[in-house]
């Protein structure tokens, strides 16, 4: 039997996750097909838990409480669900919308469902020196405290992009199955330990960085999916090339 640890309540197993630490899914991004032209105003008249405003953005936004999810439901029949915290989730989700747009009488199919993006995040409870990893990874890293205070760590293998912040918090999105998250956080883990800050610096650093949250998001010319939740903040917050 594998060796295994306690992270919070839950039992870890070692040969699986040999760091101890289990990245937490925090937003599960899908696609369906509903393989029908949409009328996206009578959709957003008709359904209560529906919003829709042409001149913002070419989608009805669409929520429901279970799976807490939202949709977006564009004309052509596409949707884009966001927001579930696991992949069973975002298909049930997935599936109540098609079933509610069914229900308002549009011959909705249910096609090519596919995970796009899987978010993730942790906390190895120690500060990182991102100054010297940022160095000693050039190749892979974006750091540039002044726009943005973590650093961008862009994995090749598998690929997948890390927030890295000087807390030790970790963000981890592009994932399109769950173990590729697993997989890229354990390649990391070993390099975090090497540019492990002083201990006494962890207080600090742990308020710089929900300081910084304060001011606004200016990365340029990065798409990205974003969590604020790690942060302690309510909302988990997903943006593209523009919403």
């Amino acid at each position: 039997m594998a060796d295994q640890v306690l992270e919070g309540s839950q039992p870890v197993d070692l040969s699986k996750h040999p760091s101890g630490i289990v990245p937490t899914l925090q937003n599960i991004v899908s696609t369906v097909n509903l393989d029908c032209k949409l009328d996206l105003k009578a959709i957003a008249l008709q359904a209560r838990n529906a919003e829709y405003n042409p001149k913002r953005f070419a989608a009805v936004i669409m929520r429901i409480r279970e799976p807490k999810t939202t949709a977006l439901i564009f004309a052509s029949g596409k949707m884009v669900c966001t927001g579930a915290k696991s992949e069973q989730q975002s298909k049930l989700a997935a599936r109540k919308y098609a079933r509610i747009i069914q229900k308002l009488g549009f011959p909705a199919k249910f096609k090519d469902f596919k995970i796009q993006n899987i978010v993730g995040s942790c906390d190895v409870k120690f500060p990182i020196r991102l100054e010297g990893l940022a160095y000693s990874h050039g190749a892979f890293s974006s750091y540039e405290p002044e726009l943005f205070p973590g650093l961008i760590y862009r994995m090749k293998q598998p690929k997948i992009v890390l927030l890295i912040f000087v807390s030790g918090k970790i963000v981890l999105t592009g994932a399109k199955v769950r173990d590729e998250t697993y997989t890229a956080f354990e390649n990391i883990y070993p390099v975090l330990t090497e540019f492990r800050k002083n201990q006494q610096c962890k207080h600090m650093a742990t308020h710089f960085v929900k300081a910084a949250f304060i001011l606004p998001f200016l990365i340029t010319n990065t798409k990205c999916v974003v969590l604020l939740q790690i942060l302690d903040m309510d909302e988990v917050v997903f943006y593209g090339d523009e919403i």
